[in-house]
């Protein structure tokens, strides 16, 4: 391969080999169904981190975590794609972007204080906040217009203005929908949480796949330093390392201090050794890669639109700004098609409704395949249609 050439062909991806996978997104459902639910890619991993991973096991590297070299890949990473500077003493080393999400609301918040999410929104956010760390769940549904979604300025001003309301989950960019916050959106936010002192914590996991036409700016950077905010950025979904466990805390001058001294010491040791390693080389070396990978991922999403509007002319798809999740509106197809279109099209898509309110007759389907499943998948979406 010379250094022109793309790091793997598209054209190469096929089902038979990826069955071979063991991951939960082909291990979930028999093999005549097409998975394209969970946020795992079918892409090849890049080669620096498979090496990187191979020369670990070579040399039996497989005990316990240390963070050598992340802070500094981290920072380095965010400086070069969004002109982010930060200091590596405020990047913590963490097992996964959801644990983030908990332990930072644990800091952060009081028990059965409020905690505000934009649904249709990821649906772990729910019982993360519910659940795992004994909040509440405060909605402000996102706004959409013909399939166009924004977030809701006025419902949140009127939520932080709550008394009980103390902290805001930002899915940024957004997860469903793909949609990536605005700059002024970011700054008014950031208002909003100075005048009622709630924290804010911005999930970015989604952030290095911002396509193109779109812009990510990091929460942080329009925060001041003293905010009480928190951000949480990974590898993990923009090179395909999910189960590797590592993700990153970055805190602002005052929540990178609360962080240091309250953040429970089993949390970081949680943080998958190899994951570390992992998360370093793609840091490092592997902007070729995800650049490939957006490419792919630009034309999938023009592609999808395209074959709906041939083969389901009844959806409601607004190509996304970031991610390879795609959201799509199927008015007629019930108020869960993800259900019909798994028993009777034998294609896997997460359930719209579990994403809260809004998620009522819609689905999300993963984009990060080869063109030819991302047909295969719609081809029978289409011709199952009127039994669904």
């Amino acid at each position: 391969m010379t250094a022109l050439d793309p790091p793997f062909d598209v054209a190469d991806i096929d089902l038979a080999t990826l069955r071979q996978r063991q991951s939960a997104k082909y291990r979930q459902y028999p093999a005549d169904v097409i998975p394209a639910w969970v946020a795992e890619m079918d892409f090849p991993l890049a080669e620096p981190i498979a090496d990187a991973l191979h020369a670990a096991i070579d040399r039996s590297d497989t005990g316990y975590r240390s963070a050598e070299g992340l802070p500094e890949a981290t920072v380095a990473f965010l400086e070069e794609t969004w002109g982010w500077s930060v200091a590596p003493g405020r990047v913590v080393a963490i097992p996964d972007v959801l644990t983030g999400v908990a332990q930072s609301i644990a800091l952060l918040t009081e028990p059965g204080d409020g905690v505000v999410v934009n649904p249709p929104v990821y649906p772990p956010f729910f019982s993360t906040i519910r659940d795992v760390v004994g909040r509440t769940v405060v909605e402000v549904p996102m706004r959409q217009v013909d399939g166009v979604y924004s977030l809701d300025l006025v419902g949140l001003a009127e939520a932080f203005a709550r008394p009980d309301v103390t902290a805001f989950l930002l899915c940024s960019p957004h997860n469903p929908t793909g949609t990536v916050p605005t700059r002024s959106e970011l700054s008014e936010i950031a208002r909003l949480s100075d005048e009622f002192g709630v924290a804010v914590i911005s999930d970015e996991i989604h952030a290095p796949l911002t396509l193109p036409g779109a812009e990510h700016r990091p929460y942080l950077t329009v925060a001041g330093p003293d905010a009480r905010a928190i951000t949480l950025v990974a590898a993990s979904k923009a090179w395909n390392l999910a189960g590797l466990k590592c993700a990153q805390l970055i805190g602002t001058d005052l929540t990178a201090d609360i962080v240091s001294r309250r953040l429970p010491l089993e949390v970081m040791y949680g943080t998958g050794h190899l994951g570390v390693i992992a998360s370093v080389a793609a840091y490092r070396h592997g902007r070729p890669w995800l650049d490939h990978v957006l490419d792919i991922l630009d034309g999938n999403r023009r592609l999808l639109g395209d074959l709906l509007a041939e083969h389901v002319p009844d959806a409601v798809y607004t190509a996304p700004e970031a991610s390879y999740l795609a959201w799509i509106g199927l008015p007629g197809w019930g108020d869960d098609p993800a259900l019909g279109i798994l028993r009777d099209a034998r294609v896997a898509l997460n359930r719209g409704p579990t994403f809260g309110p809004g998620g009522e007759r819609h689905v999300r389907m993963n984009l990060a395949t080869s063109p030819a499943i991302l047909t295969e998948i719609v081809d029978r979406m289409a011709a199952h249609a009127p039994r669904l």
